[in-house]
């Protein structure tokens, strides 16, 4: 095992005045209620949990924590909404409150986008121009199937499938909401939102903003706490469909648990994607869509390209200016509008992800980390990259969900399938070359959902999302994303 930690001097990196958000901005409650029936109310318990700035362990609000009676007046609320009200609207109505929702958003977006750094750690960056913006697209997309859905393809009068019981992650909370949301009201659902204990905030600053579109009580209902009332609301039997992002783990579960059930699922799961580089790709988009597939939002990205499979005769180069490039990405404070990697979201993660790296090391890895001082208080972890990986270790099979790459070779394109492909997940990989011949073959011979050619990480909501094999299945975004809300 060898660890190379870089020296910034010998590189010349260029150095930045900080250029901090005002944190203000945030206009965070003190504490926060769940959000059921269109108003806030307390919790049955009164029970409340502290959400922390992962940045600086400091509490940013206190937030109420959900148990099954909760989640009951939650799903009530919900039936008599759809019942009632929203099964009734025209699809021409709903769309005019998911456009209000998504100007809503876009008004409030630099507010969304501090609380969302806040919260979960992401450069302000990334929140201010990758995770709002798509957040409203979603919306306004959405709103325009609302009066579609009989030219949809999916029959004649394709009808709502009643409640939806929507649990999301904490990497991309407000983005994942609306993935959630929009086509679940688009198609006439009402819906039971939960999300990750570690990331409620925006979530919460949304129900303000339904209540400000003035959509009608008990459409969307916001249930926070830990997997407590995640468990009630799979588990709830005035439920109709159950759509979950998160961990593996988890995802089996809740599969486990629906079996028996009538429920409508779908499951949006972990990966392990490849990354595929072949010689004739051209090297410096290159190495950007490499720090993007993986040091985008800490690594935290479920289909990030944590494989990176490099054609043999030009894998020393590659992992030269790699390691290069790395060594200068801006580690530290996720409000200075200059950071690249900003902090781990909680401390559970930051251990998962030590233990992954040191497992690397113990197996014979070289490990390259970044030379950048770590702040001394909050979660943090050096963006590393990993050489002299086989497929037998364990940071080449397992999800380390974090700012960890691990580097393998190829020779034969057959190879580079063979090695992409060998993986319990399926969620997404990237092609890189100037033949597109080449980039087709691949394509079509890998097993996942999504395969980006010479970019990674870019998302549409006109284009479907999803995976296969353990990393889940359903689709979200794109026309595909309203049949998972629809009884077709």
């Amino acid at each position: 095992m060898t660890d190379k930690s870089l020296e910034s001097s010998t590189l010349g990196s260029l150095q930045y005045d900080p250029a901090p958000e005002l944190a203000a901005i945030a206009r965070l409650r003190p504490s926060y209620g769940l959000f059921i029936d269109g108003r806030f109310t307390d919790p049955s318990t009164h029970e409340q949990f502290a959400s922390l700035n992962p940045a600086t362990e400091e509490t940013l609000a206190m937030v109420s924590s959900a148990n099954a009676a909760d989640v009951d007046r939650a799903v009530a609320a919900a039936r008599k909404a759809y019942d009632t009200v929203w099964s009734k609207t025209t699809g021409a109505e709903r769309a005019k409150y998911l456009f209000r929702i998504a100007r809503l958003i876009l008004e409030r977006s630099r507010e969304l986008a501090v609380v969302e750094t806040l919260d979960n750690g992401k450069p302000i960056r990334e929140s201010r121009d990758i995770d709002i913006p798509l957040a409203a697209a979603h919306f306004f997309y959405y709103a325009g199937w609302a009066d579609k859905l009989d030219h949809a393809g999916f029959g004649v009068s394709p009808q709502p499938i009643g409640v939806a019981g929507q649990i999301i992650p904490w990497n991309f909370p407000l983005l994942m909401a609306a993935w959630k949301l929009a086509p679940a009201l688009a198609a006439g659902n009402t819906c039971v939102l939960k999300p990750a204990e570690t990331t409620p905030l925006t979530a919460l600053v949304l129900a303000e903003i339904l209540q400000q579109a003035e959509l009608p009580d008990g459409v969307v209902n916001i249930l926070t706490g830990d997997g407590v009332a995640g468990a009630a609301l799979v588990d709830h039997p005035g439920v109709n469909k159950i759509a979950f992002t998160g961990s593996t783990e988890v995802g089996r579960l809740i599969q486990q648990r629906t079996a028996a059930s009538n429920k409508r699922l779908t499951l949006e799961l972990g990966g392990k994607g490849a990354n595929i580089v072949f010689d004739d790709a051209p090297i410096d988009e290159m190495i950007e869509g490499i720090i993007d597939g993986i040091f985008f939002n800490q690594g935290h990205v479920c289909c990030a390209g944590s494989r990176l499979l490099v054609q043999e005769s030009v894998a020393d180069e590659v992992l030269r200016r790699l390691v290069r490039r790395v060594e200068q990405l801006r580690v530290g404070d996720p409000m200075d509008k200059n950071t690249d990697v900003g902090a781990i979201n909680s401390a559970a993660q930051l251990a998962r992800i030590k233990e992954l790296t040191d497992y690397g090391m113990s197996e014979g890895a070289t490990r390259y980390t970044s030379s950048c001082v770590l702040p001394d208080k909050g979660y943090w972890f050096a963006p590393t990259v990993f050489a002299d990986v086989t497929q037998s270790h364990r940071i080449a099979r397992e999800e380390i969900f974090g700012p960890v790459l691990s580097v393998l070779t190829f020779r034969t394109p057959e190879e580079a399938v063979a090695k992409a492909n060998n993986t319990n997940y399926g969620l997404a990989c990237g092609v890189w070359s100037e033949k597109g011949s080449r980039t087709l073959w691949v394509a079509q011979r890998l097993r996942a959902g999504v395969i980006w050619a010479n970019t990674y990480n870019r998302f549409d909501p006109s284009s479907p999302f999803g995976g296969m094999r353990e990393s889940g299945f359903g689709r979200e975004g794109g026309r595909h994303g309203l049949e998972a809300y629809l009884n077709v």
